[in-house]
This record gives C-alpha cells, structure tokens and sequence, in this order.
C-alpha cells in the first residue's frame, strides 16, 4: 500500500513539473479574412488551430486602440481568433529575460490584418492587447 501511494506521489509530482513548463503555441497561417465592424463581438470565419471564438467588444477595441497608438490606419480584418489555455504569464511571447507567473492561463489569440500587414494579439484573463511579434510581446 506505501509503495502504490508513493508511486502516485511522484506520478503527481512529475505531472505538476511537466504542467508549468514552457511552451509555445503553434504558429498559424491565415485561412480567410473577414471584414469586422467597428464595435461588437466579432465572429471568426474559421481559425487554423484551437477552438474559435468570438472577440468580444472590449477585447477588439484594445486591438484597436493599440493599432492607432502605433500609428496604423486602415480598417482591421480578423484572420482568426481562438481560445487559448497559455502555459504561463508570457501569453507566449516571453521577453528575454522576463519572468512570468508559472500557471496555466485560460486566453485567447487574435490575428488581424491590416492593409496587408498581420498582427498577432495575445489575451490573458483581462482585455489587455499584448501584441506579439516574433514570438516576443512588442
């Protein structure tokens, strides 16, 4: 009976290790722009990986409002939105040398694209745009 209990001990602890390790989620390619108006929840017309989801108002309109900040003009179209469990705070997009909180993190990825140009929004349980480029958040 000590032995199956030990054994079940390391079984969980090795699952909780392997559960806080980073990772990344796969990258994507465009199926299929849409064009979105400008308030409301937006509906994707298909996502290439995970779960499609709708973008919520408050989420599109701080992709919006980080697009003006960068100074992009143009009407945004969704390439894909889903829903995304990260591994850790980095949304997965770490800075180098960053640290982050080690736990699994319900969010969602959005890709639009704007006048030919895509750009790749993390979300983490808040509505804040974290943009990611090249795997990094910019």
């Amino acid at each position: 009976m000590r032995a199956r209990a030990a054994a079940l001990a390391v079984g969980l602890a090795l699952l909780a290790l392997t559960g806080c390790a980073g990772g990344s989620v796969a990258e994507s390619s465009p199926t299929g722009a849409v064009s979105l108006p400008p308030h409301g929840a937006v509906t994707p017309s298909a996502s290439p990986t995970g779960t499609p989801v709708d973008v919520p108002a408050a989420k599109w309109d701080a992709i919006a409002q980080d697009l003006a900040d960068r100074g992009v003009t143009g009407t945004p179209t969704l390439v894909s939105s889903e829903a995304v469990t990260w591994n850790n705070g980095a949304l997965g997009c770490p800075k180098p040398g960053g640290t982050y909180t080690q736990a699994l993190i319900d969010g969602m990825r959005v890709v639009v694209s704007v006048e030919g140009k895509t750009y790749d929004y993390r979300f983490g349980a808040d509505d804040a745009a974290k943009l990611c480029v090249q795997g990094v958040h910019g």
